[in-house]
């Protein structure tokens, strides 16, 4: 099994407007599939579903993996930690403004800290210096956020490239990818390259993960959706959801 899906919507929150093209993929898809008499009622899309899925997987052994292994190869560790360190000091100042849209004073203030400390001590973010100091990082988007207004999730659904999300996810990639540093830069071949950087970064990240996975998944699309899913739930509750998840229904199994 691929881990690429839990890239999540890393392109989208860093290009600007695609995240508005992926809502209206969204619909038109929505629009065009019909439910099957055993279907999970929280993948109606589940045909349409795993095409992308298997799609998503040949681009990313064709040319995400082979790139990801060689920036592996070439650079060294304590690089590419401080190119995860950078980008996730980006990425936190967007998750202080969903913080406080959120109500979470606390973890705003962490997050605050945290921004202030790295970029100004840790020279812009390359050195984790706040998570030295043990202020915790407390990651939010703006799916999360329409979540905790009590917006459901709504339908699952794997967005080309992307991989797994959902409607209301899909929705919130218009204001996580206007809001995302990365995609701000005025030139665009700087742009570009912090772009690609960035999901090299995520997917090299996920390398760890991918033999455990292959393991565990009997059906790869199934697993990684029931993940997806929960995960996302946990993170909208701050690993306290209820028992449920917001559409309850079987667990498909099917290959």
């Amino acid at each position: 099994m691929n881990p690429a899906p839990f890239l999540l919507a890393s392109v989208a929150r860093s290009v600007p407007r695609l995240g508005r093209l992926l809502t209206l993929l969204a619909v038109l898809a929505l629009a065009g599939c019909a439910t099957g008499p055993n279907a999970d009622p929280r993948d109606p899309l589940e045909p349409l579903n795993r095409v992308t899925y298997q799609v998503n997987n040949v681009l990313d052994e064709g040319i995400v993996k082979p790139t990801v292994h060689v920036y592996r190869t070439v650079t060294p560790q304590l690089v590419r930690t401080g190119v995860r360190n950078f980008f996730n000091n980006l990425s936190d100042t967007w998750s202080l403004l969903n913080n406080l849209l959120q109500g979470k004073m606390g973890h705003a203030v962490d997050t605050f800290a945290r921004i202030n400390v790295n970029t100004l001590v840790g020279f812009g973010g390359i050195f984790n210096v706040a998570g030295d100091l043990g202020i915790e990082q407390h990651r939010e988007d703006f799916g999360q956020t329409m979540g905790v207004w009590g917006i459901p999730a709504g339908p699952y659904l794997v967005l080309p490239i992307l991989g797994p999300s959902s409607i209301r996810d899909t929705t919130a990639l218009v204001a996580d990818s206007l809001a995302n540093p990365t995609g701000q830069v005025p030139r665009v071949q700087y742009r570009n390259l912090m772009i690609l950087l960035s999901i090299i970064d995520k997917r090299e990240s996920l390398r760890n993960a991918e033999a455990m996975l292959d393991e565990l998944a009997f059906d790869p699309y199934s697993f990684t959706r029931d993940f997806y899913l929960q995960l996302r739930q946990s993170e909208v509750y701050d690993g306290n959801p209820p028992d449920e998840l917001e559409v309850p229904g079987p667990v498909s199994n099917k290959p």
